[in-house]
């Protein structure tokens, strides 16, 4: 197993730079720069700018610079946010989209798993068919129309919860059930597949042939074997929702690591869009070594090599 954690490690650095190489060209290529709307800064003070941030160069020398700087843990000032450093703006407002995403996915589990096994059990009945339709909403609606929708009826019409910030436990409400909409029905539909796929298996008919309890079949044969699939979207599932569902921050005013990426590539923060570019690749590619390792603990015969 360490020399498959190993190697997976070693094609994950590789990702991450490709990753990022594709980021640094592509955002020099977008037209404008991060001083250029600023129509209060004279020509000359934003050339003094750019020399300052090195943003002079030609780009394969800002490339190497920053690349070689990374290696040293260090990501550079934003540009936008005078004397703020991205590691620390990483820092400061990641752990409040891992509150806000955390408490989703813990939500989206809860109820995803059970919603997909409850439909599989009933297969073909009204319920199964009710969480379907379920399902097939959560995937198919956008994340900021159930923003926009539940901001309506619960901030708006009913006066029940508040629509922006997250000050209080009423707060987080909101951002929560937004945040977790897609991926509990993502989870319901595909529990739903895999729990028919195993319920027709036949060691569940042997099970039932040793004259085993119901509940020991569903929970120690079916479930185990049914929710390998849900370990697998787990993985990219926990780094995209950690770091915060840019749309629904932007829309409640979280001030999560989502909410400030979106605004880094509006105003083209160049330090602050590949510090988090490289945060996120590697969350990703960490998240999915831990979830290949978590099979080998659901299921002993699948060998990691």
């Amino acid at each position: 197993m360490l020399k498959y954690i190993i190697k997976r490690l070693i094609f994950g650095i590789a990702t991450i730079f490709v990753v990022s190489t594709l980021t640094f060209f592509l955002m020099q290529q977008v037209p404008g720069g991060p001083f250029a709307a600023d129509k209060s800064i004279s020509k000359a003070a934003q050339k003094a700018l750019e020399v300052k941030y090195g943003l002079d160069k030609p780009i394969t020398v800002q490339y190497l610079n920053y690349f070689k700087n990374a290696l040293h843990g260090d990501f550079g000032i934003s540009i936008k946010q005078r004397g703020r450093d991205v590691a620390q703006i990483i820092s400061s407002k990641f752990p409040v989209s891992a509150r806000v995403g955390g408490i989703s996915i813990i939500l989206s589990l809860l109820v995803g798993v059970p919603l997909g096994s409850v439909a599989a059990l009933n297969r073909g009945k009204i319920l199964d068919r009710l969480i379907i339709v379920f399902a097939t909403l959560g995937i198919a609606v956008p994340s900021f129309v159930i923003c926009t929708i539940l901001m309506y009826i619960l901030g708006v019409k009913l006066e029940l919860l508040p629509t922006y910030g997250l000050t209080s436990p009423l707060h987080y409400i909101m951002p929560v059930l937004a945040l977790s909409f897609y991926p509990t029905a993502y989870i319901a539909r595909q529990m739903r597949s895999s729990m028919l796929d195993v319920l027709g298996q036949d060691y569940m008919r042997t099970a039932r042939a040793k004259g085993l309890s119901e509940n020991v079949i569903l929970f120690k044969h079916a479930l185990r074997n049914a929710i390998l699939p849900i370990v697998t979207y787990m993985g990219p599932l926990v780094a995209y929702t950690l770091v915060g569902s840019f749309v629904v921050e932007k829309i409640f005013t979280i001030p999560g690591l989502g909410g400030e990426f979106v605004s880094s590539v509006i105003n083209q923060d160049y330090t602050v869009i590949m510090g988090t570019t490289i945060f996120l690749a590697s969350l990703i590619i960490v998240m999915n070594v831990l979830v290949d390792i978590a099979y080998t603990v659901i299921d002993p015969r699948i060998k990691l090599k």
